[in-house]
């Protein structure tokens, strides 16, 4: 069911804030796939089909991400980049409705709404993945974005999935630990 043109691991192991600052070491992992959009250059009230491959590609990506943190995760977030024969709603289909319960079962759990984000581009187009605590929604210290891309992808025809996890929060984070009270 899923046409996979390819997958890509990108992992990053954070030491210092972007001053210099020494931080205990942030493994981020992301898990990238390009596909065939199965609805590309038509419109359809039916987007099942963009679930179930959520939920399938879900659960392969979340293992590999999580297998190659070098702690526990503790945070997570999700995206999708359509290519321009698809439409914004194709790319929500894949990420919204089933691709969320595999990559909770990969951190054995989580409780927070897992962030998101969705858009249309062309080849090599970055997205901004936002990453969010896990079980936390409002840990600011895990307030976070990967930005992703994959020179050749996505081609018209095709959708980027992605998927992150951290095993920490930000460098150095200080902007408190829940909303100011007034």
């Amino acid at each position: 069911m899923v046409q996979l043109r390819k997958k890509m691991l990108i992992k990053e192991v954070i030491t210092t804030d972007q001053l210099g600052q020494p931080c205990d070491p942030i493994s981020r992992v992301a898990a990238l796939a390009v596909m065939q959009n199965p609805l590309a250059g038509h419109f359809s009230d039916d987007l099942s089909e963009l679930f179930e491959i959520g939920a399938i590609l879900g659960s392969e990506l979340a293992a590999e991400a999580v297998s190659q943190l070098d702690g526990p995760p503790v945070s997570y977030g999700k995206a999708a980049i359509v290519g321009m024969n698809g439409d914004l709603e194709q790319g929500g289909a894949v990420i919204h409705p089933k691709l969320g319960a595999p990559m909770r079962a990969a951190v054995g759990g989580g409780e927070a709404v897992i962030p998101s984000n969705a858009k249309l581009g062309a080849p090599g187009c970055a997205i901004d993945l936002p990453l969010g605590h896990k079980d936390n929604p409002w840990s600011f210290d895990h307030f976070d974005t990967m930005t992703l891309n994959i020179p050749d992808a996505p081609k018209p025809d095709e959708i980027v999935l992605c998927l992150a996890y951290a095993d920490g929060g930000r460098p150095i984070p200080r902007c408190g630990k829940g909303p100011i009270k007034t």
